[in-house]
């Protein structure tokens, strides 16, 4: 008995413990590898909508490149504390211009090239008839929504280093893969488990212990040493 409940102990601390530390794991990896929210506005239409459920991948901003969505705070220009989401348009040493007309579209053009843009908003690459040629400084960024006639983006802040945001500012790339968080949402799950069998476990290990040894009955006679 006294071994079974040992067992029970042992047991209990090592499911316990790896439950703990497979959890404590994922959470301090899932919040230095991923940042989550909520798109707040319909900057982004229509590839993300107002109240959809955005993961973003932490990076640094020098490892993004044109096309990416990124997350990037910058409190003093827009007066706002939470991150901000747009479109990386043009890298450092890019030249951006709008708008060139390209058959019967407008089209705004990197280094002279037409950009295709299938994401943006009804097909209006321009949206607000504000044309721009920025070249961009180096280590900085040329960012716009998608949904160029609601977006408050690089367009607008000419006078700062021509609208274009340092690559420090960004926060992250947002991801449309969910296979890392899922893995990670599985990994505190199966943690919450092994927590739980631990706690059985050692549930199991005070209740032998705590069991007494069943009494022996004396014996009807008395019993005279030979």
């Amino acid at each position: 008995m006294a071994r079974r409940g040992r067992g029970l102990g042992i047991a209990a601390l090592v499911v316990g413990l790896l439950g703990v530390a497979l959890g404590g794991g994922a959470y301090l990896y899932g919040r230095s590898a991923f940042g989550t929210g909520t798109m707040p506005s319909q900057s982004m239409e229509p590839t993300y909508h107002r109240g959809d459920k955005i993961i973003w991948e932490r990076l640094d901003g020098s490892e993004v490149r044109r096309g990416d969505v990124v997350m990037f705070s910058m409190p003093g220009r827009y007066r706002a504390d939470g991150v901000l989401m747009q479109r990386v348009i043009g890298v450092g040493g890019d030249r951006v211009v709008c708008c060139t007309t390209v058959g019967a579209e407008e089209r705004v053009t990197v280094n002279g090239e037409p950009l295709k843009e299938p994401y943006v908003y009804q097909g209006d690459a321009d949206g607000v008839h504000r044309p721009f040629d920025v070249k961009v400084p180096r280590g900085r960024l040329f960012l716009m929504g998608d949904h160029r006639s609601n977006s408050m983006d690089s367009r607008f802040f000419a006078s700062d280093h021509g609208g274009t945001v340092p690559v420090d500012a960004v926060q992250g790339r947002v991801t449309d893969d969910r296979t890392g968080p899922a893995l990670l949402g599985t990994a505190l799950l199966v943690s919450g488990v092994l927590v739980l069998t631990g706690i059985g476990l050692g549930i199991g290990f005070l209740v032998v212990r705590r069991r007494k040894a069943p009494a022996v009955p004396p014996a009807p006679w008395p019993v005279q040493p030979v």
